[in-house]
């Protein structure tokens, strides 16, 4: 390979084929999870609004708002009850910490890094074992099948390729890589946040808006305004659960963190390292890369 030709990269679709089925698995259980979560959140605050509001049907006295807030409580029941007994936030957590450690075990493998350096006996076997004991460590990921290699072309490619390619590569393709996906993901989580913290306000001040007008029924519509107290206390708990859910300021904060570590990273990586002392520090930088995920998972396999 010449000088000026830089060595492909790893991308996810050269990962082991069962990086493949824990990604979709992943994706699949957390938006299940996520759309779960929103429904009993609405159904709480349709919930509250019926509970506020009085429809007589006729001379029956039965009150139809009356019937809507207990079938809506009925559907928040059936909800939480299938999140109780499926789990998709665990099996989400579960499938993206598979996933992830895949990952980095492909990176190690393709770059001779520990614990598969270069010239190491027996590197292949090592790798699919390590593969099939993670595999064994996550029984319960709903896995698809799959069709992809355990060591994939470019894998292996990358792996022959001299060190300073080796570097170039795991320099680019991984760690720049993480560092533009962590920074990102944390002005997401900001921008969040602050629409969580807006959303919160807005609904807050309704309700000081609507209790006022209950208190001294100003405008003669007094139960209009214990509605809307009523209602936007309802709506105040539904974004803080979901703020809790999603938990905005919490992920920026660390997601910003790994960034920086990332670039210490960086710095130590990109200087003149041999085979043995490359093989250490990407291991190193695995770690950083990881950290993040496995304690999120932790706390929520729990």
């Amino acid at each position: 390979m010449s000088s000026t030709e830089q060595m492909p990269a790893l991308t996810p679709a050269d990962y082991p084929g069962l990086f493949q089925a824990a990604d979709a698995a992943a994706a699949r259980q957390q938006h299940a999870h996520l759309r779960a979560v929103r429904t009993r959140l609405v159904l709480v605050v349709a919930a509250a609004a019926c509970t506020a509001l009085t429809l007589r049907l006729g001379g029956t006295g039965l009150d139809l708002f009356a019937v809507g807030a207990a079938l809506a409580f009925l559907a928040v029941l059936a909800v939480e009850l299938a999140l109780t007994s499926t789990r998709p936030d665990r099996l989400a957590a579960q499938s993206r910490t598979l996933a992830t450690s895949v990952t980095t075990l492909a990176w190690r493998y393709a770059v001779g890094a520990a614990p598969f350096p270069t010239g190491a006996e027996r590197a292949d076997e090592r790798f699919t074992e390590r593969l099939r004991a993670l595999q064994q460590q996550f029984p319960d990921v709903p896995l698809t099948q799959h069709t992809a290699e355990t060591i994939t072309e470019r894998m292996r490619a990358l792996r022959g390729a001299p060190l300073a390619d080796r570097k170039e590569a795991y320099l680019i393709g991984r760690v720049l890589d993480q560092q533009d996906w962590y920074e990102t993901r944390a002005l997401h989580h900001r921008q969040q946040a602050r629409y969580a913290r807006t959303a919160m306000l807005v609904a807050e001040a309704l309700g000081v808006a609507g209790a006022l007008s209950e208190a001294f029924d100003v405008t003669g519509l007094a139960p209009v305004g214990a509605a809307t107290a009523a209602i936007a206390a309802a709506a105040v708990a539904a974004t803080a659960a979901w703020s809790a859910t999603r938990r905005h300021a919490a992920k920026a904060e660390t997601h910003h963190r790994t960034t920086r570590e990332l670039g210490e990273v960086r710095s130590q990586l990109d200087s003149d390292l041999d085979e043995q002392q490359w093989a250490a520090a990407v291991a190193d930088a695995e770690a950083v890369i990881t950290r993040e995920r496995t304690a999120w998972q932790a706390g929520r396999t729990t």
